[in-house]
């Protein structure tokens, strides 16, 4: 509230105030009383009039003064507002410098770029010109050479062609003699060391195990008895152990005759017992032919741990080390399956080891993978995939699997280890001894590599040598040039590799000579 309308507010008030008292006191007081308020009351208008006539002055002294400050504050804007202005016009003024600048420098741009189109489409034209001028020169030196040489156009492409194609040949020949000169070095080097470093540690009987079950007797007298009366000892004997006893005139011996070498093991076993024992008849051979099949499965089972232990391998389901212990009986090209694991067991760490994979993985490959030729008399399928599967329903790892169903070709090696079990399995089954071929076999592979041989064109005549480790190919020269002979060689040892399967490798050698003969007369 401004200090105005508070003193016109109590002017108003004692105004009230003195029309109220001015009648009371008349009618209360004396006339004296009357006349001495009377002063007082003239003596406050006075004082009253002072303070409106002050305030009044107060009231125009601040609106003075806040008119001015109305006036700077506005002027303070106005100059602000004009140095903004100033500012803003001096920037626009840049800019419109800048844009001036940019739009004659485009103008000289697209001026310069204008002669430019102008000058390329110049030279275009001339070099169309000069085109014209070549085509007709090339064609008029084509027509001069074909009348010179006497050859049309065609011939002459077909001419160089050929000169082209046999000297690629021949750069191609020596280029792939080379290469494969350089690789096979290095590679055989390191196979070399690889294989020699693994046989040298590996120490194997290089001696071909041959299964031959033949019971000697103490004499031809035990052959009756063996044979009992009307012959109800040996039905007894076959009918227990499933395997034939063969009883000629060999003297003091008898030949058992199965497909099963534990059933032809178990028979025996128990015939022998039987012979110490003298006691022969029906129920004597029942409880003999028991006792000699527990003794087979315990030494079975033995011979599956003491695989394990040789090798080092452990942790292996118990199943799998009983048909492990099976293959003591089971020979291949009479080299016994349980030794042959083994080894391909131990070749197989020492390679890991040369190459720094894991040697106890490479073992345990190795030592399974011909785990199907335990029970492969027994199971339809190949021996592979017996083996895969039995490796499968106990839990082996992927790699064991992979190298087992890999270790003849048949499924594509997954791994280094796969690849390591094929070689191992090579060279267990490619050393000198380790196993017997047939004649049959032998011939039949000397055969087919003169066949593959003679089937190439230029090729004179072939000869497999060496128990069919290396084929001569004798080519005809004029036939075949020195280049052509390298190609031939790669051709024949392609196709060895894809139509044969043979251990170890297959050298082929091919001879070119030419040969001059004249008479003296």
């Amino acid at each position: 509230m401004t200090p105005i309308v508070q003193v016109i507010i109590t002017i108003i008030a004692v105004v009230v105030a003195v029309g109220i008292a001015i009648p009371v006191a008349g009618k209360l007081a004396v006339d004296k009383k009357v006349r001495e308020d009377a002063v007082k009351i003239g003596t406050a208008e006075e004082k009253a009039r002072s303070i409106i006539d002050d305030a009044l002055k107060t009231a125009e002294t601040k609106k003075r003064e806040a008119l001015l400050e109305a006036k700077e504050e506005n002027l303070k804007l106005k100059n602000e507002q004009e140095k903004e202005n100033r500012e803003r016009r001096s920037e626009l003024q840049k800019y419109e410098k800048r844009v001036l600048s940019k739009e004659e420098s485009v103008d000289r741009k697209a001026d310069a770029l204008e002669k430019r189109e102008n000058n390329l489409s110049a030279k275009e034209s001339e070099l169309r010109k000069k085109e014209k001028q070549v085509d007709e020169l090339h064609n008029r030196r084509v027509q001069e050479l074909e009348k010179i040489s006497g050859m049309t156009s065609e011939e002459a492409k077909e001419f160089l062609l050929k000169s082209v194609e046999d000297e690629v040949k021949i750069d191609a020949a020596r280029l792939y003699k080379e290469y494969e000169s350089r690789a096979k070095d290095e590679a055989d080097k390191k196979a070399q060391e690889y294989v020699i470093n693994a046989i040298q540690k590996c120490a194997v009987d290089h001696v071909s195990e041959s299964t031959i079950s033949v019971v000697e007797l103490p004499s031809d007298e035990m052959k009756g008895r063996i044979i009992g009366r009307e012959g109800r000892n040996i039905r007894a004997l076959e009918q227990a152990t499933g395997v034939d006893l063969i009883i000629d005139d060999t003297p003091e011996a008898v030949v058992l005759s199965s497909f099963d070498p534990i059933r032809r093991e178990i028979a025996r076993i128990a015939l022998e017992k039987l012979i110490v024992d003298g006691r022969i008849h029906p129920a004597r051979i029942e409880e003999t032919v028991d006792k000699a099949r527990k003794e087979v499965e315990t030494r079975m089972k033995e011979a599956g741990e003491a695989a394990l232990i040789e090798v080092g391998v452990h942790g292996i389901h118990p199943e799998l080390v009983k048909l492990l212990g099976r293959m003591i009986f089971r020979t291949s090209y009479g080299q016994n399956a349980l030794n042959h694991s083994i080894e391909v067991a131990q070749l197989s760490g020492l390679l890991a080891g040369e190459i720094g994979l894991d040697i106890r993985m490479a073992k345990r490959a190795g030592l399974l993978h011909d785990i199907g030729k335990s029970i492969d008399h027994e199971v339809e399928g190949s021996h592979i995939q017996i083996g895969a599967d039995l490796c499968r329903k106990y839990k082996e790892p992927g790699i064991v699997v992979n190298s087992v169903e890999s270790h003849h070709g048949d499924v594509e090696p997954q791994s280094l280890i796969a690849c390591i079990i094929q070689a191992a399995d090579a060279i267990s089954a490619a050393r000198p001894g380790a196993r017997r071929e047939t004649l049959e076999a032998y011939t039949n592979r000397l055969r087919d590599l003169e066949e593959i041989s003679n089937s190439f064109k230029g090729v004179d005549k072939s000869f497999a040598i060496q128990a069919g480790r290396e084929v001569r190919v004798m080519v005809v020269p004029e036939m075949v040039s020195d280049a052509d002979m390298v190609l031939l060689a790669r051709d024949i040892s392609k196709k060895i590799e894809d139509t044969m399967q043979y251990p170890g490798q297959i050298k082929v050698n091919v001879i070119r000579e030419s040969r001059v003969t004249d008479y003296a007369k």
